[in-house]
């Protein structure tokens, strides 16, 4: 059975969801895209995802932000403004009448290619935008037991030929780091920077802490998580101490907790490391406390997405 950070419980309305392509809504098993599409082709796509709870989608100015800022990084035009994407997620969210626990996701690819190839001068349409939303309520039971790690060789890269903080859809070393750690017997990866500090994992962002305090990596070779910079300003309102520093596997080994942070898990704890027990191998209380926190920070959003803040 899979177990990670992204574990949720079963839900046989993702069946019949309906998904979003181009402009039109298919049944699940329906939707497709061009075998000549940027993103299969070479990977020429970025993505965002992001959880609708309680009728609000949760922390969309930040996701929709990351967005425009990885279109400008890989020189594309969305072809769209940010009011016209939200209202394309929510013709999704109410065709398939949503309301709570939907994680979802949206992306956009440079478009359709006259033949294989990287030349982007070789894209014969606009970008194409598929949004698949589906009924995920994350596993309390994922949550409780915690996570495994292992140390992958493979290593997140530098800012100067492609920036960690880029959601693209060339996703390909982390999944060679997720098949190591896999194969080790882990649930997930833990990756290190090009210098050797602890960076982040293959598909979350991690945190260790150590006599009450709550350390991060720097941010320089790490995913730009938006669940990752709530819980280091959760932290700083709380008065918990909290760096983004750099700090190695000989500082993780010994820490009183781990934990790491997802858009659709939130927080969730880290038991082993490299067959190291963290701590006591528990969901540890400033993890349980944390969690709370957050939980409590993203129900105050949505109270004030209802009382008429605005949503970006």
């Amino acid at each position: 059975m899979v177990h990670g950070t992204h574990n949720a419980l079963p839900d046989k309305r993702n069946e019949n969801v309906l998904i979003y392509v181009n402009g039109e809504l298919f049944p699940r098993n329906e939707a497709k895209i061009s075998v000549f599409d940027s993103g299969y082709l070479v990977g020429d796509g970025i993505w965002e995802a992001l959880r609708l709870h309680d009728g609000v989608l949760v922390h969309l100015k930040e996701h929709l932000a990351r967005l425009w800022q990885g279109a400008a990084t890989v020189g594309m035009d969305l072809g769209m403004t940010k009011a016209e994407l939200v209202k394309k997620i929510w013709m999704v969210l109410n065709a398939n009448k949503m309301h709570d626990n939907v994680h979802c996701r949206f992306m956009v690819t440079r478009g359709i290619k006259k033949t294989p190839s990287q030349d982007p001068r070789l894209t014969i349409s606009g970008p194409n935008l598929v949004i698949i939303a589906e009924h995920k309520a994350a596993s309390p039971k994922s949550k409780e037991n915690g996570v495994t790690l292992f140390t992958s060789t493979i290593r997140r890269g530098s800012p100067d030929y492609l920036d960690p903080r880029l959601n693209c859809h060339s996703k390909l070393h982390e999944v060679m780091a997720l098949v190591q750690a896999i194969e080790a017997g882990c649930d997930e990866a833990l990756m290190l920077d090009i210098n050797g500090f602890v960076s982040t994992c293959n598909a979350t962002n991690f945190f260790m802490v150590k006599d009450g305090e709550v350390w991060t990596s720097t941010g320089q070779y790490c995913m730009n998580g938006i669940t990752r910079g709530t819980f280091v300003k959760i932290c700083k309102e709380k008065g918990i101490p909290v760096y983004e520093k750099n700090f190695s596997l000989f500082d993780v080994y010994g820490a009183d907790e781990a934990f790491v942070t997802g858009t659709f898990g939130g927080l969730t704890p880290v038991t082993k490391i490299d067959g190291r027990v963290i701590g006591d191998g528990q969901f540890g209380p400033m993890c349980r406390q944390l969690s709370e926190w957050y939980e409590a920070d993203i129900q105050k959003e949505v109270a004030a997405v209802k009382a008429g803040a605005a949503a970006f």
